[in-house]
């Protein structure tokens, strides 16, 4: 394998592995870029959208070279964006050879995420603390606590088996919803009130698309049209499915007497 191929082959799985974990478009075509000119290679070619990377540079013989790599699923792990990022950083001062870059990149792909028991935690307590911030008392944030322990491991059991994006949202609403209500119902027999509102705004906030929306904006602003778009559609389509099994769930219990809600 010639250094050219080597350096399109480097440059698309450093950009697929930062648009796979989160990272925006503009920071995977920047590390094409900066790999590309600290590998002898000022004139690499890439267009980047958010589920694919493609890369051209000429090769040493007039020939061309392509990579190009489609990312199947995408997924928040903000370490390893910020491990590539640093090793891009690196490349671009000169301190990692070729071959030790592909052997950091590889590192980098084989990170574990935080360990489930602290994801779990970490949902339960972002829902209360969100739960509460919307307006609610401290038993909404208790109530909105439990309804995050309980959703993050359906999370965690339908992103291992690829669930599809807009159906996994919706059951995971769905699953906010029942716990919500069942926690205004629970806490009301203890005669203490709840505003079923605030639970269900404070469980439903680690599924909003804020990040997918986010680059949407980000994408536009750098002039990324096409990719821009597509992560409004898809911020869209989430917000729809979340809203979808949220409204299902009250519009069920409306018509079950003695549910209040």
């Amino acid at each position: 394998m010639t250094q050219q191929e080597q350096v399109a082959r480097l440059a698309a799985d450093a950009a697929q592995l930062l648009l796979a974990n989160g990272g925006e478009i503009y920071r995977a075509q920047q590390t094409i870029e900066h790999i590309g000119a600290a590998y002898g290679a000022p004139q690499i070619n890439a267009y980047v959208l958010t589920n694919a990377v493609f890369v051209s540079l000429d090769g040493s013989e007039g020939g061309n070279v392509s990579e190009v790599r489609y990312v199947r699923s995408r997924s928040m792990h903000l370490t390893r964006v910020s491990a590539v990022n640093d090793l891009s950083r690196r490349i671009a001062k000169g301190k990692v050879s070729l071959e030790q870059a592909r052997c950091e990149l590889e590192r980098v792909r084989m990170l574990p995420p935080s360990a489930p028991w602290l994801q779990i935690l970490a949902c339960g307590a972002g829902t209360a603390c969100f739960a509460y911030l919307f307006g609610g008392n401290g038993w909404d944030a208790f109530a909105a606590f439990w309804v995050g322990i309980l959703l993050q491991p359906l999370v965690l059991f339908l992103g291992r088996h690829k669930a599809d994006q807009f159906i996994s949202n919706t059951l995971c609403a769905v699953l906010v919803a029942v716990a919500s209500v069942l926690a205004v119902q629970a806490l009301s027999v203890l005669g203490i009130e709840c505003s079923l509102d605030k639970i269900i705004i404070g469980g439903i906030i680690p599924l909003v698309p804020g990040i997918a929306l986010t680059n949407a904006i980000r994408d536009v602003a750098n002039s990324d049209y096409v990719s821009g778009t597509i992560r409004a559609a898809e911020a869209l389509l989430i917000a729809a499915s979340i809203a979808l099994g949220v409204g299902l769930v009250l519009k069920l219990c409306a018509l079950i007497p003695g549910v209040t809600l």
